[in-house]
């Protein structure tokens, strides 16, 4: 298993940044592929940002496309997600998750383990 702990998120105004850290501990980090998703009151949880095990591989939501960046360190078993030019749409808390498969389907039933989100909320 593996436990996962967010960190980063506050109040900012549309056209802040924000970077989120999600701590992992427990089996390696290495094996696993993590995602970042958010999920709005009301609304379901989707896939903002994924990274694969190495880092090399990286996927966006079209709506974060040049916006926001994912990137991880594997030796200090963390992920983040730096987010520029934030607009009143992107509140939300936003949750980081991992998976153990290599690649693959980008749905939030896909991830095995989740960390308990932290609110991200952009003024107008």
């Amino acid at each position: 298993q593996v436990q996962l702990v967010e960190s980063g998120g506050g109040l900012v105004q549309a056209g802040g940044s924000l970077r989120l850290s999600c701590a992992a501990s427990g089996r390696t980090f290495s094996s696993y592929r993590m995602g970042w998703f958010h999920q709005a009151p009301g609304k379901e949880r989707e896939l903002v940002a994924a990274i694969s095990r190495s880092g090399i591989n990286t996927y966006y939501q079209d709506s974060v496309k040049g916006r926001f960046t994912i990137s991880r360190d594997n030796a200090k078993n963390t992920v983040y997600l730096q987010m520029n030019s934030l607009k009143p749409e992107d509140t939300a808390v936003y949750y980081c998750a991992a998976d153990s498969r290599l690649w693959g389907p980008m749905s939030a039933s896909a991830y095995d383990y989740w960390g308990q989100g932290t609110q991200v909320t952009v003024s107008s």
